[in-house]
């Protein structure tokens, strides 16, 4: 399956970019039938029009793939005027066999060899105005001498372009996640802007590489960031919020040229995730831990969420947790936590710990402080668990005491990656929820 996906829908500014004009949101079907009608002639031999719709419809993906205008500001997905995208017309009808033709291969699309990613596919008219790419009229004398449409994009594009056929359809989803990135997030949404800082790092040398693109926002990352931030006249707080993560994702285009013909592929290893977009019944794993844990803390100040046991197994009882937290929050009922739950989730977790009630006060630095912990961090909540390796090791003789400095040093990873490796937990070092939780329960006594 390609990791692109066909939006349902496409907002297009009826104008140039920075001129004053409406927003107006069509489905994406209507708006490649509008964008045809208006710029083909529906006499044109079908192969002619199929090439030209191909065309088309990876342009307007290529728009929407690279968050072209959203990454500048803007709040649309493409404009209409034709020095810029594509000619769309308000109102416009279309012809029946282009129609015909958008329906059949709407959700298909043209990409660079090995890329994932649509392909800039630029065009003109080939007579009053000239270009690199597609000529329109041109393809009427190809498809005359018995061109077929991926013949006719090949003598354009090139012999490196292949079709993607088929691809799902699903709602827009914006890629900004909705919440900063700070200090210790953790997630795919990380690891996106790890691999864009290390690929605009090599055009701008000074930004420094992020070793290890593991998703985790450690001290490396924040560095980029910061120096990421200096250079493009940002505030400087290390921290990637909205103005940020769109300005990462442009000079990432722009480095990568994804808006031009000869466009630098995005191979399907590049971005492939190790993180799962949503999780529902049926998942296991760590990150189905974290959600339990998450829950299990809300769940204390709330009458409304049941608890639920921290197995690390989506079942129906954590499924309900999750319906009840959804129901409380104003969330549709899914039971399944995709990006909304999952900002939900924190947003809750951090102000349960925050507020938590007198009977609880006296525990609260055995709660997991929201944020992974990394090398290069310092705080109380490192204190607290150097605190906790201490007492394990007073324990089991294999973990060794540690200084209590409030900074996670080399150290105080070693000893965390000897108790992940004796209870099971990937040994990375790095302390989420559920190495969190499984500190404190063996600094505790607790199996």
């Amino acid at each position: 399956m390609p990791e692109f996906t066909i939006p349902e829908y496409i907002t297009v500014h009826l104008g140039a970019p920075d001129e004053e004009a409406e927003n107006i949101v069509v489905s994406f079907i209507d708006y490649i039938k509008n964008v045809a009608s208006n710029e083909i002639y529906p006499t044109w031999p079908e192969t002619s029009l199929r090439a030209n719709i191909f065309a088309q419809i990876s342009f307007a993906l290529n728009r929407i793939a690279t968050e072209w205008y959203p990454s500048q500001g803007y709040n649309f997905d493409i404009t209409n005027s034709t020095a810029y995208d594509q000619s769309y017309r308000q109102g416009g009808d279309y012809f029946e066999n282009i129609g015909n033709i958008v329906d059949e291969i709407f959700n298909d699309y043209v990409v660079l060899e090995n890329s994932v990613i649509p392909y800039s596919t630029k065009y003109c008219d080939g007579i009053r105005t000239q270009c690199e790419g597609l000529s329109q009229w041109g393809t009427v004398y190809l498809a005359n001498e018995g061109y077929l449409p991926y013949q006719i994009l090949q003598y354009y594009y090139g012999d490196d372009i292949g079709i993607v056929f088929d691809a799902p359809v699903r709602p827009n989803i914006p890629s900004y996640p909705g919440l900063p990135l700070i200090l210790g997030t953790s997630g795919e949404d990380v690891r996106s802007i790890q691999r864009r800082l290390n690929r605009i790092g090599d055009n701008y040398p000074s930004i420094p590489k992020i070793p290890v693109t593991n998703g985790v926002y450690n001290i490396t990352t924040r560095d980029a960031v910061l120096k990421f931030q200096e250079i493009f006249d940002l505030e400087q707080t290390g921290i990637v919020d909205k103005s940020t993560w769109y300005r990462i994702y442009y000079i990432y285009t722009s480095v990568r040229r994804l808006a031009e013909l000869t466009a630098e592929v995005v191979t399907r290893e590049e971005v492939e995730r190790v993180f799962p977009r949503a999780l529902q019944l049926g998942d296991t794993g760590r990150y189905v831990q974290t959600i339990q844990y998450y829950l299990a803390v809300i769940g204390y100040s709330s009458e409304t969420i049941p608890q639920v046991s921290i197995d690390g197994v989506f079942g129906a009882e954590t499924e309900s947790a999750v319906k009840a937290f959804q129901k409380e929050k104003g969330l549709e009922e899914t039971g399944i936590v995709d990006r909304e739950t999952w900002n939900a989730l924190v947003t809750a977790y951090d102000a349960a710990r925050a507020f938590l009630s007198g009977q609880y006060i006296t525990a609260a630095d055995e709660i997991y402080p929201g944020r992974f912990i990394s090398p290069g961090v310092e705080g109380d909540e490192v204190r607290s668990i150097q605190r906790f390796i201490n007492m394990i090791a007073e324990k089991d003789s294999n973990i060794s005491p540690v200084t209590v400095t409030g900074v996670y040093d080399t150290q105080t990873q070693e000893q965390i990656r000897k108790i992940q490796a004796e209870n099971n937990l990937p040994q990375t070092g790095n302390i989420g929820a559920i190495t969190w939780n499984t500190v404190v329960r063996l600094a505790k006594g607790q199996q």
